[in-house]
């Protein structure tokens, strides 16, 4: 459409493509009611507060509507589905815009994965921004199937869904000066840089921000929110399917910070999206837990889009794209009606659309196994990783375990489970062998190719036997999820999409995901999502003790150890 035609529907001279009839508008800068209609030309709001006359009219009476939400950092890829049926799945919740990071993909593939979304960016309804991953691998302590250096990054920063360098993880390095993440940050100085910096505090954070962060999710505990909001950075509240943070940082979101805060899912499963909700749930939470409603919204939406950069929306204005939730309620996050960029979201709206083929297939390539591979010689004091049920922070603990046939064993009655990587791009066949404690597992074994960010294979066990088998098993699949006990694989779902993403709709990964659950449950598993908090505990920049392929991560010394 042209300036000429939205001047003509603004004011109201011409009738305009779509109004929305009837509804109160709800201003995210002054907290006003406005009442009167929405009127659309193309994707751009040209008219509020007024009657209108549309060429197609919508009844919305008696709804309150607000911006659409900005889901301002998260990896599509956990969610287990292709960006397209990603879009299917959380755009009629709201979502009308999502700025992701590939790194997952890019771990495995490199700049074909990156370039795998920025093309499916041209194809989806919501509005997919990309952040371009910073560190690709995310230390030098594991074997990723890919790097990505500052030129490849550059190459990729000229196109229209790029905001600017997505989390950068290794603040120990920036804090280094390490010349590689100095030439990524020189290379984007000027655009917007994610941050990732659990825990740092004091100078070292200071040092941190004054590389150019200019946002953060890894803040846990109100206390580290609040110290990083005062010295400039803007905070994301994460609430994901294993890091939840949104009980903690609840009480930070008020009126006062809310234009400096914003919600992000980061990792989230199908599952959870089926079961809960995305960006909704998190909205329907927060007011629950006090917040004022008016903050919640603001952050959702407006505040997420001043935070990136996005200035043609997040407020129901002229001018602005016309991405709108209609809430027949507004504590409860109730969505009657969904617009985005003007196009009412119905299951139409999604039908008809195509991208290039899957890319990353045939991306696991294991080293012979057997259950020696799972052996852990030696003994005395043992690094344990301690899991912490709904964060992605670990314990670094320590214990006193006894050989049997010189080999430190998986102990179901002290909940220590074998955990092991295996190296899957084909490049040295590393195993690391290690301890987990929180599973809860009693027999079995189960194994995962979403391992962050290496995304080698991932195993927890109990029997060596067993987690044989659920290795060869995801080799024979492409990757995914698999749980086997005594010999037979109880439940999996195949990703072959770089083993991280499947080629079925939401509603097959769904219920694969509701089995693999049950499966995991009955070897005595009680962490909520199993495979997801797997994946994290080979994440070597997350606080404290970790595992890669190299061996096991002390991260507070950022070395790894014996």
């Amino acid at each position: 459409m042209s300036i000429e035609d939205r001047i003509a529907q603004g004011r109201g001279e011409v009738p305009a493509d779509l109004v929305l009839k009837g509804g109160t508008v709800w201003c995210m800068v002054t907290g006003a009611r406005i009442t009167g209609d929405v009127a659309i030309c193309g994707d751009m709001i040209v008219g509020i507060g007024a009657e209108y006359q549309g060429r197609r009219e919508i009844d919305v009476a008696g709804a309150t509507l607000v911006p659409g939400f900005i889901d301002t950092h998260l990896h599509i890829e956990s969610s287990c589905l292709t960006p397209l049926e990603f879009d299917r799945c959380v755009t009629p919740r709201g979502i009308t815009t999502a700025i992701c990071d590939p790194h997952e993909i890019a771990n495995v593939i490199g700049v074909e994965g990156v370039r795998y979304f920025l093309d499916a960016s041209r194809h989806m309804l919501m509005d997919l921004r990309v952040n371009l991953s910073s560190c690709v691998p995310s230390s030098p302590m594991e074997t990723s199937g890919a790097t990505l250096e500052a030129a490849d990054l550059l190459a990729l920063a000229d196109h229209p869904a790029v905001i600017g360098l997505a989390e950068f993880m290794n603040y120990p390095g920036v804090l280094d000066r390490d010349p590689a993440c100095m030439e990524k940050l020189h290379a984007f100085e000027g655009r917007h840089i994610d941050g990732h910096a659990p825990l740092l505090s004091g100078r070292d954070l200071n040092g941190y921000i004054a590389a150019g962060i200019r946002t953060e999710h890894e803040a846990t505990t109100a206390g580290e929110a609040i110290e990083k909001l005062q010295k400039g950075i803007r905070i994301l509240i994460r609430e994901g399917s294993v890091s939840k943070d949104l009980d903690a940082l609840a009480p930070v979101l008020t009126p006062l910070t809310a234009p400096y805060m914003c919600l992000c899912t980061d990792d989230r499963n199908p599952l959870d999206i089926a079961e809960e909700g995305h960006l909704d749930a998190m909205i329907r939470r927060l007011i629950a837990r006090g917040c004022d409603p008016l903050a919640v919204y603001r952050a959702a939406s407006l505040s997420a889009a001043e935070a990136f950069g996005l200035k043609d929306r997040g407020q129901i204005a002229p001018g602005k794209r016309a991405d709108i939730v209609v809430l027949s309620g507004v504590e409860n996050c109730a969505i009657s009606r969904v617009i985005c960029g003007g196009v009412p979201v119905d299951p139409m709206a999604f039908d008809g659309r195509a991208m290039r083929g899957a890319v990353g297939l045939d991306s696991v390539h294991l080293p012979p196994l057997d259950a020696g591979s799972f052996r852990l010689p030696g003994a005395g004091a043992t690094p344990i990783i301690g899991i912490q049920p709904g964060r992605i922070l670990t314990d670094h603990l320590v214990e006193e375990i006894a050989p049997t046939d010189g080999d430190r064993r998986p102990d179901p009655s002290r909940d220590l489970a074998r955990i092991a990587v295996v190296e899957r791009h084909g490049k040295n066949g590393n195993v690391a062998n290690g301890f987990a404690r929180g599973f809860g597992m009693r027999s079995g074994a189960i194994g995962s190719t979403v391992c962050h960010d290496h995304h080698n294979v991932a195993l927890v066990g109990m029997d060596y036997d067993d987690m044989v088998i659920a290795a060869r098993r995801l080799a024979e699949i492409g990757g995914g999820f698999v749980v086997v006990d005594q010999g037979e694989v109880k439940a999996e779902l195949a990703l072959p999409i770089a083993g991280l993403m499947s080629d079925q709709g939401f509603d097959q990964v769904r219920d694969a995901l509701i089995a693999l659950r049950g499966a995991a449950r009955e070897l005595g598993i009680v962490l909520h999502e199993p495979f997801l908090q797997l994946a994290f505990l080979a994440l070597p920049v997350i606080p404290h003790l970790k595992i890669t392929d190299r061996g096991m991560v002390d991260v507070d010394r950022f070395a790894l150890i014996g």
